[in-house]
């Protein structure tokens, strides 16, 4: 294997990232239901403060013919050519949290060489944790809660969050593969695949963009606004309902699949995480009270970072 340091260039511009944040990644390409890790990169990479960190060598990992980048054309020439990126982040959430971000490209090349590269990132900035998401269409009706999958080894979150716990064999994502190493090395590691149903998998459907914030925040205490995203995705649920109100077939479809999805529920029951063990939610003073402890523990370094290496 070539050296993998040599897939990507670090930012002389950012030389100080903090050691011991959170990683967060999300890739286009393979699948992208819902449009959902496109709607949360957009998202990161656009509205908050951000920095790029090391920025990958698209040359190496592209395939042009598969994924041909975007041009315009004024009328008799060319302009404004768009070529696809891979970027490493340094970002802030909304109450100052700093994490990392990993998004773009999914490789379409050197996958052991790229997943080498990314965990030696891991280990020089000596990274929390890992969170990934994707997004994969289902037969679930658009009437009831995005489910999500979750994997990797942090048992918690797969207790509490995984609503399809399958045995099968599914084509892998290039993040699939760095979970898969990041677990042998006891790194702690998380990845949320998106359940989107499948009549909207081609849309940009708002709330798989909330159901990718919220599961990061679950996994990591980094808090997201989805203000914006709750506002489209009523507007787009309304149309939605609208289309099946007058369209018989269509609504017998997501009667069936409502049914099916409240059948098998019934027999997986998963607690919600705002919940109390006797199913109360906490009051706005506990949460307050909550979100002053979390604060001040990271502000008194008692949250240290594991070693990865």
């Amino acid at each position: 294997m070539q050296d993998p340091e040599g897939l990507y260039e670090l930012n002389p511009d950012v030389t100080e990232v903090p050691e011991g944040l959170h990683l967060i990644a999300g890739l286009t390409g393979f699948a992208d239901a819902g449009s959902a890790v496109t709607q949360l990169s957009e998202y990161l990479v656009d509205t908050l403060d951000q920095r790029v960190v090391a920025t990958f060598d698209t040359d190496t990992l592209l395939d042009y013919r598969a994924r041909r980048p975007t041009i315009y054309f004024d009328q008799d020439h060319v302009t404004d050519y768009r070529p696809s990126r891979l970027a490493l982040y340094l970002a802030t959430d909304e109450i100052g949290q700093q994490f990392l971000f990993l998004t773009g490209f999914e490789p379409d090349f050197q996958w052991e060489r790229f997943s080498a590269a990314v965990l030696g990132l891991i280990a020089r900035y000596r990274v929390k944790t890992t969170t990934w998401v994707h997004a994969i269409p289902m037969p679930t009706p658009h009437t009831r809660p995005i489910g999500v999958t979750v994997s990797g080894n942090r048992v918690e979150l797969i207790d509490a969050m995984s609503v399809w716990k399958p045995h099968t064999q599914v084509p892998a994502n290039a993040l699939h593969l760095i979970e898969y190493r990041l677990q042998q090395m006891n790194h702690p590691t998380v990845g949320f695949v998106l359940l989107i149903p499948h009549y909207l998998a081609d849309t940009e459907y708002p709330d798989a963009a909330v159901k990718a914030l919220e599961s990061i925040g679950a996994a990591t205490g980094l808090i997201f606004p989805a203000d914006h995203f709750r506002d489209e995705g009523r507007e787009f649920l309304s149309k939605i309902d609208a289309q099946v109100e007058t369209n018989a077939e269509l609504a017998r479809l997501v009667g069936a699949l409502e049914e099916r999805h409240d059948s098998y529920m019934a027999g997986n029951p998963l607690r919600s995480q705002l919940t109390d063990e006797d199913g109360e939610l906490p009051s706005a003073d506990e949460i307050a009270a909550e979100l002053e402890n979390f604060l001040a523990i990271r502000r008194s370094g008692e949250d240290e970072p594991p070693t990865l290496l």
